[in-house]
């Protein structure tokens, strides 16, 4: 009979040591829970969400006179001679839409290996783009390249280097937010 009794004490060991590890368990979980909420709550953003989206919806690096825009209406080019290729000084147009929920700020146009520089001059200088925001010839006149939600507009590039006939060449735009859109554009041709 005392092997019964010392056999079911020792029953009890085990039980005891299991509800610990399981108490344990509940107290080491809520305590993760605690943490992670006090967290995730204060890395939140707050107010409404910045999503960016801008489309290429088409170009025109045409050898001509005038540029088509983004709304059908054409623009003459400054320095654009026809039938000479695009060189450096002439003026090509590349047409994107913002879908953002919010304004988009273009804080770096690209073109192939140039950075190019956000101006209001009525005579941009090689390396600097405009924003054309209503044909025939309106332009963006704010401090920073801004393109509001759903508006359309055709950035018109001053060409800092020669594009031979035929070549595509990158266009990365890149926002203040640092959100990086790439299109392709196709000298002598025209699309959108």
């Amino acid at each position: 009979m005392s092997k019964n009794k010392l056999t079911s004490r020792k029953a009890v060991a085990p039980v005891i040591a299991t509800l610990l590890l399981v108490a344990i368990a509940v107290v080491g979980g809520s305590i993760v829970f605690v943490f992670s909420q006090g967290f995730f709550s204060s890395a939140q953003i707050s107010g409404s969400p910045n999503i960016e989206s801008l489309k290429f919806s088409g170009y025109d690096a045409s050898d001509g006179n005038n540029l088509l825009n983004h709304d059908g209406t054409t623009f003459t080019a400054a320095n654009n001679t026809a039938g000479n290729g695009l060189l450096a000084g002439e003026e090509l147009g590349v047409y994107v839409q913002s879908n953002s929920v919010g304004k988009l700020t273009l804080s770096e146009v690209r073109v192939g290996g140039t950075v190019y520089d956000y101006t209001t001059s009525s005579t941009p200088g090689n390396g600097e783009f405009r924003v054309l925001t209503r044909g025939p010839d309106t332009i963006l006149a704010t401090t920073a390249a801004e393109i509001q939600p759903g508006q359309q507009v055709t950035l018109l590039l001053t060409l800092d280097e020669n594009i031979r006939e035929g070549r595509d060449t990158q266009v990365k735009l890149t926002t203040a937010n640092g959100a990086v859109f790439v299109g392709t554009v196709i000298a002598g041709q025209q699309t959108g």
